[in-house]
């Protein structure tokens, strides 16, 4: 399952280097702002999509998507989001956001 994860984030990392101008990932790797609005826009039709029980993994996908493509727009490493979700295993949520307040 996590080879589709992974052969996504290739992909998206070799549109960042490539010249090519008809992809969308390029597209959206080349304009932080566009990138930035589609992500607000798939997060609320995800939103609109569980309301409504329609759809919801189609949007969760698009969501998901968007957001690899934000992070490697700004050179943020998937692996570093992970290392950190890592640290937080085993922590309560309300500990880890106390713990930030204090940092």
């Amino acid at each position: 399952m996590f080879e589709v994860l992974e052969g996504l984030i290739k992909t998206i990392r070799e549109r960042k280097n490539s010249s090519e101008h008809e992809s969308y990932t390029k597209k959206l790797l080349d304009n932080n702002s566009l990138c930035r609005e589609k992500v607000m826009e798939e997060i609320k039709e995800l939103i609109d999509a569980l309301n409504e029980k329609k759809n919801e993994v189609h949007e969760a996908a698009d969501v998901m998507y968007h957001i690899l493509v934000l992070l490697e727009a700004n050179n943020v490493k998937v692996e570093d989001v992970m290392n950190e979700l890592k640290k937080r295993e085993g922590v309560s949520g309300l500990v880890e956001k106390a713990n930030r307040k204090r940092q």
